[in-house]
């Protein structure tokens, strides 16, 4: 007697399938949330390079406002959304192949905390080869003054036309540094918290409503950024610094009482 096909309800993918996989990838394209900060992130990122450079990000904005304009605050959007489209997409993309991969098919009995940690880890190494051009060029725009480059065209053209393909990964390895342990914090951190929540409600997800798996959802992320934020922050200064082409007195960083001069 044939085994009877398992059908799942109206709307809903199998899980751990090609369809599911690319569903998750498609999800996870996070380029307009991280394009709509733009002008937190320019200000941040050229306060890591030159911390003088501006007194408050509220007098940073009023400053890039009255010179250049509205497209003056969200200067590099184009590589911002571009390079964290493809990152997003391969890193939740790949953490649920990995996830399956390591927890259901090579190590069924690990201890999933240590699954979450080696998926995320390994999602995250292949997502930042395809950020990491966009985040140079980004890093770039946003921190010479005057711009290295109006356009995220300009920007790659100039880049491979002085340093070669190359010098679009110089800042592979402090990306690395800042977004695996990053990732492997978030992911870790919010499955464990998720857990947590429902394991405490006494109740599996499966029987709480979608408002309820929302709110339980934005807790456990919310809780997760915090660690993400404080794990990530001293490889995050790195790769500004280390993306940062200023000219003049800009770019020149002092550190540790040395006169730095930034080249890459």
């Amino acid at each position: 007697m044939a085994m009877q096909e398992r059908k799942l309800p109206m709307g809903k993918i199998e899980p751990n399938t090609g369809k599911y996989f690319v569903n998750c990838a498609l999800g996870g394209i996070i380029g307009p949330t991280h394009t709509s900060v733009t002008p937190l992130d320019l200000v941040k990122c050229r306060r890591q390079v030159d911390p003088k450079i501006y007194t408050s990000n509220i007098s940073a904005w009023r400053s890039i406002f009255a010179k250049e304009g509205l497209r003056g605050v969200f200067f590099g959007w184009s590589p911002t959304f571009i390079g964290y489209s493809f990152q997003g997409a391969g890193k939740y993309g790949f953490y649920e192949y990995f996830k399956y991969l390591y927890g259901d098919q090579m190590f069924p009995n690990m201890n999933r905390t240590v699954v979450y940690l080696g998926a995320s880890a390994s999602a995250e190494f292949l997502a930042d080869m395809a950020l990491c051009p966009f985040e140079a060029i980004k890093v770039r725009m946003q921190t010479t003054l005057p711009p290295y480059a109006q356009t995220m065209r300009e920007g790659w053209s100039k880049i491979v036309a002085q340093e070669g393909f190359g010098g679009l990964y110089k800042g592979l390895y402090p990306l690395w540094a800042r977004q695996i342990p990053y990732t492997m914090t978030k992911f870790a951190t919010f499955e464990e918290t998720v857990n947590a929540i429902y394991k405490t409600l006494g109740k599996p997800k499966e029987s709480c409503s979608g408002l309820q798996q929302t709110g339980i959802s934005f807790l456990g992320g919310y809780i997760a950024g915090i660690f993400c934020a404080i794990v990530s922050h001293p490889a995050d200064v790195m790769v500004s610094k280390l993306n940062a082409d200023r000219q003049g007195e800009l770019s020149l960083m002092n550190l540790d009482g040395a006169v730095i001069m930034i080249w890459c």
